[in-house]
């Protein structure tokens, strides 16, 4: 067994990204503080092909060089756009038929596993705050929350940590996108 090479990865490059077939799947982040987290974000949107970002309220927008340490380059390939508030957003993309999907820890959440994307929408994922989570009034207006099953003393995961799960286990169920 040996390591690959970078050339032998067979990626595309960020034009040919621009261009490609993406997930339908956008990323919501609500009142991110952490400008690593965001970079991170943005390198598990490019890892799955997500179709977009947005960064709303206090979320801090590219470019930025702490943004950039965790980016790796991806600010250039992932779309991405600003909104003051979550909720407006949400309520803006919920307006176009978009599944709203909010990861956070509910009386009635599921975990990831139960939950199967409609391949006919486009699903937008929800990421709360470091300390508040998802903001209380977009939580009332999802279609439905995921959790992550933890077994540990902490109560919550890494927002970037949690995001590239869901992306995961999300992408990977809509898998098909890619085997057109």
């Amino acid at each position: 067994m040996r390591k690959l090479n970078t050339s032998e990865l067979n990626r595309i490059d960020v034009e040919e990204f621009k261009t490609a077939l993406k997930a339908p799947v956008i990323v919501v982040l609500d009142n991110i503080r952490s400008l690593n987290n965001i970079g991170s974000v943005f390198r598990s949107s490019d890892a799955f092909r997500i179709k977009k970002i947005y960064l709303c309220g206090i979320t801090c927008c590219p470019p930025h060089r702490d943004i950039y340490k965790t980016a790796l380059g991806a600010t250039e390939s992932v779309e991405w756009e600003y909104r003051p508030t979550t909720l407006e957003c949400v309520k803006e993309l919920k307006e176009k038929g978009v599944e709203i999907v909010s990861i956070e820890q509910t009386d009635n959440s599921i975990p990831p596993s139960e939950f199967t994307p409609d391949p006919e929408k486009t699903t937008a994922v929800i990421f709360g705050n470091e300390v508040h989570g998802v903001d209380d009034e977009v939580i009332k207006i999802s279609d439905i929350c995921i959790e992550i099953p933890q077994y540990g003393t902490k109560h919550s995961l890494n927002v970037s940590v949690c995001c590239g799960i869901i992306l995961y286990e999300i992408v990977k169920k809509l898998s098909f996108v890619f085997n057109k």
